[in-house]
């Protein structure tokens, strides 16, 4: 994969598919490979820039803490290093609070903004979840064990685990053949999440937005709706009845049926 280096630091990222150019940022603890139900999909027509944020992947993992706010700043700076002016920006959870503030600080590199399972600003409830997360981390053989024991059962429907076992033990197999996220830079990563207050930026968004959320998600629930929509002028909500957190794994085919009908509009 090839790699850009922005304020000294190295970033990997990946490049697929022929078309517009849309930024793929992962969620807490992933690297761009959270992406793989999409691409095949979204690379029919869309040029698809999927990142590994710092901290993540084969990205640099320099001491933190992190934040939204500086992710944002350091994937503006990539888009100019591999010299795309303007892109579709989307993310999940993590990804779309940073998308979040890419969009309002760096507006000119921001085509449309797709915000699946977004906040707008963390919450005690969301602060009391990702805390657990972190208690997990430090007790937990990898922050693998974690992803699969903690943030799981909180991403997906009780539903794909007792009808889908086999499904769900395939994205534990998934999330432990990425590479290995040391403990350590999952608490500066999660300090980006605890730390997230986008709440004076969002009427700095103009560019078109796709809000999603699964209709059974806890740890962003459609609690942040109201405060969202409010906040970013020119847009829409998407709440798909049947999922939770992790939409983009459980039910692809609805996930990027949505998203693209978005993407594809303009």
């Amino acid at each position: 994969m090839p790699t850009a280096t922005v304020d000294g630091l190295t970033i990997n990222y990946e490049v697929q598919g022929e078309g517009e150019p849309v930024l793929l940022i992962p969620y807490l603890a992933a690297d761009h490979a959270c992406y793989a139900f999409q691409l095949p999909a979204y690379t029919e027509r869309l040029s698809c820039i999927s990142v590994d944020l710092i901290g993540s992947g084969e990205s640099d993992k320099p001491e933190g803490p992190y934040s939204t706010e500086a992710y944002a700043d350091q994937l503006a700076a990539l888009l100019g290093v591999i010299g795309v002016e303007r892109a579709h920006v989307a993310g999940v959870s993590l990804g779309a609070a940073v998308a979040m503030h890419l969009a309002a600080r760096h507006p000119e590199r921001v085509r449309t903004l797709s915000l699946h399972s977004a906040w707008h600003r963390s919450d005690a409830y969301l602060r009391a979840i990702v805390e657990m997360w972190r208690a997990l981390a430090r007790g937990l053989p990898t922050v693998a064990d974690m992803v699969i024991e903690g943030i799981f059962p909180l991403c997906f429907t009780p539903e794909m685990y007792d009808e889908r076992p086999e499904f769900a033990a395939s994205l534990a197999d998934f999330v432990r053949s990425r590479p290995a996220q040391p403990p350590e830079a999952f608490q500066w990563q999660s300090d980006a999440v605890l730390a997230h207050d986008a709440s004076a930026a969002l009427g700095a968004i103009k560019a078109p937005t796709l809000i999603t959320f699964g209709a059974h998600d806890l740890v962003t629930s459609t609690r942040f709706a109201e405060p969202l929509t409010s906040g970013i002028a020119n847009s829409e909500v998407v709440v798909f009845d049947h999922l939770s957190h992790g939409g983009l794994h459980e039910d692809p085919d609805a996930f990027n049926r949505a998203s693209l009908d978005f993407l594809m509009r303009d």
